[in-house]
């Protein structure tokens, strides 16, 4: 079986709409820290919550967030 694969769009929508960091932290009240690996696909999970706080913040749905890229291969250990 195939892993999926999941991409987080936050750093495309970031860039599309000229926002920086501290622009997406001031608008969801979600660190800094995680805007930062979001952003960067650095994450392997995302709270409810915080997905929430970004779809409420950026006027987003999930499905606007995440992509799913089928065929992608990951090395899980």
């Amino acid at each position: 079986m195939n892993p999926l694969s999941i991409r987080c769009r936050l750093g495309d929508i970031m860039r599309e709409r000229g926002l920086q960091n501290k622009d997406v932290v001031d608008l969801t009240g979600v660190s800094r820290n995680t805007i930062t690996s979001l952003a960067g696909n650095a994450t392997k999970r995302i709270d409810y919550d915080t997905l929430g706080a970004l779809c409420r913040g950026l006027g987003v749905t999930p499905g606007d967030l995440l992509e799913y890229m089928p065929n992608v291969k990951e090395n899980f250990e």
